[in-house]
């Protein structure tokens, strides 16, 4: 299933009705486009705000406020997803603190994880009341921890109307042929792994499976944690970026992630108001190309 300039041309004209610009209001920035979920046809901003690291920051009241001022940017600048996990420390208990200093956003689309062993009702309950949410949007299997066990636990759990969308989640490459078989064995809303300008495993097979079989794609560590942009930081972004409205080498980045047609939602982490702004910006304007795409990933190896 390695996906060709062919496969990827056919896959990016079926899924154009999935991917929408919507208007900004006269004097506004432009809004984030809007990609579809398939099992449910919601639609989502195309990058989202993932927690890994930077809301670790425990009780210290001057990070916990700088958070708090990222998530309140990131829905100003119109983002909904966020995304977390009980194996990012206190990071859920400091979305928690964002969102009741916000006022508790109506566009907040939750999403979680189940990262235990053992109870993971008790888990999923303990990360509810960490966040004040009445229920998760989407509750995922974390690395396939237990995942035969969770995965019951959450088909059962959104038959209840207790969460709304079933997931599984990998990265930095890892455990690709097990994630693979849960892929077709099961009837998962979203699937979550990690992708990017060097990192392209996934489009071999996880990515075409995924839009074979319906399945949201949100994007883990779309800057290696940050390596990536670092690595490129001292490095000039090539004069043809501008025809895709990358000013950064994050939007550079976002862009090539968000050109794949089988990809929902990048989550990029940051400390910084700024760069989630930066990052929401890559979702406006123009994507490149299959042939675009490749110069972007050449242009980066060659560096």
């Amino acid at each position: 299933m390695i996906i060709t300039r062919r496969t990827f041309v056919k896959a990016a004209a079926a899924s154009a009705a999935a991917f929408v610009l919507p208007e900004a209001a006269p004097g506004a920035p432009p809004a984030p486009a809007m990609r579809a979920v398939p099992s449910s046809g919601e639609r989502l901003p195309a990058v989202g705000l993932g927690t890994w690291i930077t809301f670790n920051v425990g009780d210290d009241p001057v990070l916990r406020d700088e958070c708090a001022d990222v998530i309140a940017a990131f829905f100003e600048a119109g983002g909904r997803m966020i995304d977390s996990s009980p194996m990012y420390g206190s990071s859920q208990p400091v979305i928690g603190y964002g969102l009741e200093r916000l006022g508790r956003p109506e566009a907040l689309f939750s999403a979680e994880k189940v990262w235990t062993s053992s109870d993971g009702p008790e888990q999923i309950e303990q990360s509810r009341r960490f966040w004040g949410v009445p229920r998760f949007d989407l509750v995922q299997v974390h690395n396939l921890v237990g995942w035969e066990t969770h995965l019951e636990t959450l088909f059962a759990m959104k038959a209840d109307g207790r969460i709304r969308y079933v997931g599984i989640t990998t990265s930095e490459g890892r455990q690709h042929d097990l994630f693979e078989q849960i892929m077709r064995a099961h009837p998962l809303d979203f699937v979550q792994l990690t992708y990017n300008v060097v990192d392209r495993e996934a489009e071999e097979r996880l990515l075409p499976l995924a839009a074979e079989r319906g399945m949201a794609v949100i994007v883990n560590r779309p800057f290696r944690q940050s390596a990536l942009t670092r690595r490129l930081e001292g490095e000039t972004l090539p004069d043809w970026a501008a025809e895709i409205g990358a000013g950064t080498w994050a939007q550079f980045i976002l862009k090539f992630i968000l050109s794949h047609p089988a990809v929902t939602v990048a989550i990029p982490a940051t400390t910084r108001v700024d760069h989630v702004r930066e990052n929401l910006m890559a979702a406006t304007g123009p994507l490149p190309d299959a042939a675009l795409r490749e110069r972007m990933a050449a242009y980066v190896r060659d560096l």
